[in-house]
């Protein structure tokens, strides 16, 4: 059922337009290990509707592929990995405590390359 925040925000998951064209006009193409559902229109045009918040890093490469139209058909298998180095698809991890920080201060095996001032 849709609520109040669906019809005046779009952080929380669907505006209720893009409510209106899921009903009316999409078709369920395939959901991701995530739980992102893609659907696909009759016109070729193609939207996912993201589980939890929205974030445009939780869509995963092959699906990135096939949103953007450079595959046709949509992904098979989508939790395998193709190779063994490959790494499970995370979103973009920036502002959270999982953000990469090389230098942060908070790190212990950082050393200082240079003197603060002494007064």
């Amino acid at each position: 059922m849709i609520n109040l925040k669906q019809i005046f925000t779009w952080w929380h998951r669907q505006t209720f337009g893009t409510f209106l064209k899921t009903i009316f006009f999409g078709k369920l193409v395939g959901k991701d290990h995530i739980g992102n559902k893609y659907y696909e229109s009759k016109k070729g045009e193609r939207w996912v509707v993201y589980s939890g918040n929205i974030e445009a890093t939780k869509i995963t490469s092959e699906w990135f592929l096939w949103i953007h139209h450079t595959v046709i058909d949509p992904p098979k298998n989508n939790n395998k990995k193709t190779y063994s180095w490959q790494k499970p698809h995370l979103e973009n991890q920036t502002g959270t405590s999982n953000a990469y920080r090389p230098n942060h201060i908070l790190r212990s095996n950082v050393k200082k390359k240079y003197e603060t001032w002494k007064n």
